[in-house]
């Protein structure tokens, strides 16, 4: 029997360059991937399911779930991870390029249970950081109790930041202004790096930007397909993090990141970028109340029925 072809989208991280290499090939799979941004998968995959697999914003997708018209599933791979910075925001007028991304939610969810601020007591404006302004990645449906804008055509919001016309902007990249060392603009928390290890360790929460979803029809006729993409993306990660502790190289090339790594062990402890469902328990489990608490869902929805059943519940 001939493998199955399937096109695959991703964006080329180190835990994804094994396969997009070749170095690991899943098993009965023949992968064509496509590797582009996240930002260029998303809406293509969400608004025409243009390919057959591909990374997908978690909050979106645990979004279709809860609303019951969602036509992918998922295999736990947590393809993205990253800490955010929350600060008391009360009364301010907020840029996002995406009011239902799942870093602006956990920023959101951050804000309202470490510190107590509502997503209400914000004024939302919405629209491209540094280009024209993206269309929604799904309806939004937003209570009336929210208030937000689309900035008008022309503006940016890194502009508006720099002018003046935002007090804070929730950027999933840096913005050039920073990066050029605007006056104007800077960090809301500066030693950011403790504050994001004290949430983790207080609440076991490593927020996930992105998971693998795979069309429903895809999976309904190639059911096998999912465990061995999970295997592949797997093995994926485990030459990527082989690959960090390789310690000659390191100090050949970079000796600092020695110590990061070291630090990133007593942190979060080996198994620091674990897929599967049981090892990211915590951090689903909040994203999916965010999600509800915020509007965006009409109901939680739990790990158990977001992720196949047939893939591996470990890491």
């Amino acid at each position: 029997m001939p493998n199955l072809g399937l096109t695959i989208a991703c964006w080329d991280y180190d835990r994804t360059r094994p396969l997009i290499d070749g170095r690991v090939q899943p098993d009965g799979i023949t992968p064509n991937i496509q590797v582009l941004r996240p930002r260029e998968i998303f809406p293509r995959m969400l608004e025409h399911q243009e390919f057959d697999v591909s990374e997908m914003s978690l909050a979106s997708y645990i979004i279709l779930k809860a609303r019951g018209q969602c036509p992918f599933v998922a295999i736990p791979v947590m393809l993205s991870k990253m800490f955010n910075e929350p600060t008391d925001l009360r009364g301010k007028r907020v840029g996002v390029v995406q009011y239902s991304s799942t870093a602006v939610i956990f920023i959101k969810g951050m804000l309202q249970h470490d510190y107590g601020v509502l997503p209400e007591e914000m004024t939302w404006f919405m629209g491209g950081q540094d280009t024209p302004a993206p269309a929604p990645l799904l309806p939004l449906n937003l209570p009336d109790k929210i208030s937000l804008t689309f900035i008008p055509e022309g503006k940016t919001l890194e502009g508006m930041l720099e002018e003046g016309e935002l007090d804070a902007l929730f950027a999933v990249y840096n913005p050039e202004h920073f990066l050029n060392r605007s006056d104007n603009i800077g960090r809301l928390f500066p030693n950011f790096k403790e504050v994001e290890q004290d949430y983790y360790q207080r609440t076991s929460i490593f927020p996930i930007m992105h998971t693998v979803a795979i069309r429903e029809d895809i999976y309904r006729k190639h059911p096998w397909a999912a465990a061995s993409l999970y295997k592949a993306f797997c093995e994926a990660r485990d030459l990527a993090i082989d690959g960090l502790y390789d310690t000659d190289a390191l100090r050949l090339a970079l000796p600092f990141l020695i110590d990061h790594i070291e630090e990133t062990w007593k942190v979060f402890g080996n198994d620091f970028w674990a897929y599967g469902v049981e090892s990211n328990r915590a951090t689903l489990e909040a994203v999916a109340q965010f999600v509800q608490e915020q509007g965006l869902a009409p109901r939680i929805v739990s790990p158990e029925e977001l992720f196949l059943a047939e893939t591996p519940r470990g890491s």
